[in-house]
């Protein structure tokens, strides 16, 4: 009973920490994209898919490294965190995959929202395709493989618990012996009947 509490206080612990993590990677994000930039000027809203892509493209690679990357990072960790947060191990991989990807998209999309009222901040589409692509890989790259992991310490930490039932089954035979014993013989070591001998 100590193991499966421990246990259960070990998977509440890890989920608690995946929720703090993803509030403060949150805020951060808000910090960065949401608030307003001092700019002298600032490029037209892109509406068109991989339009921005391809105009990063066009300014070297160095450039598009640091675009490209930049977007596919930002929101790159709610691959880990919101299947962290979420605690569970035993889930479909595609399931988990798609909801993680579905949740990073709406969160890139609330965003790119928001940024239409904020001065110096420009919209675009492209950041919505880089920001889930980017939430898609860390969840391909750590999240099967992390529960794997976590799925056989769970498993190694009931065996002991498993390998102390037959020894409780074997303490049982005496206490049956000591049931069918005749009443002056039971306590709790057993007695030995000395049968006198007549002189």
């Amino acid at each position: 009973m100590q193991r499966q509490g421990s246990g259960g206080s070990a998977a509440f612990r890890f989920r608690v920490a995946g929720v703090v993590l993803l509030l403060v990677h949150l805020l951060l994000v808000a910090w960065l994209t949401l608030r307003p930039l001092d700019v002298v000027w600032v490029t037209a809203a892109n509406f068109e898919p991989l339009a921005g892509i391809k105009a990063d493209l066009a300014l070297g690679p160095l450039q598009a490294a640091r675009r490209i990357g930049g977007g596919l990072l930002l929101l790159a960790p709610l691959g880990v965190l919101l299947p962290m947060a979420g605690g569970r191990l035993t889930v479909s991989p595609l399931a988990s995959l798609t909801r993680t990807m579905a949740a990073g998209a709406f969160i890139s999309l609330g965003i790119e929202l928001l940024q239409t009222g904020i001065p110096g901040q420009v919209v675009d589409v492209d950041s919505l395709l880089l920001n889930t692509v980017g939430v898609g890989i860390a969840h391909l790259l750590f999240v099967p493989a992390g529960r794997a992991r976590l799925r056989r310490r769970r498993g190694r930490g009931r065996k002991p618990a498993a390998a102390q039932a037959p020894r409780e089954t074997g303490a049982e035979p005496p206490r049956a012996l000591r049931e069918k014993a005749p009443q002056g013989t039971q306590g709790t070591t057993p007695t030995i009947t000395r049968v006198g001998i007549a002189p």
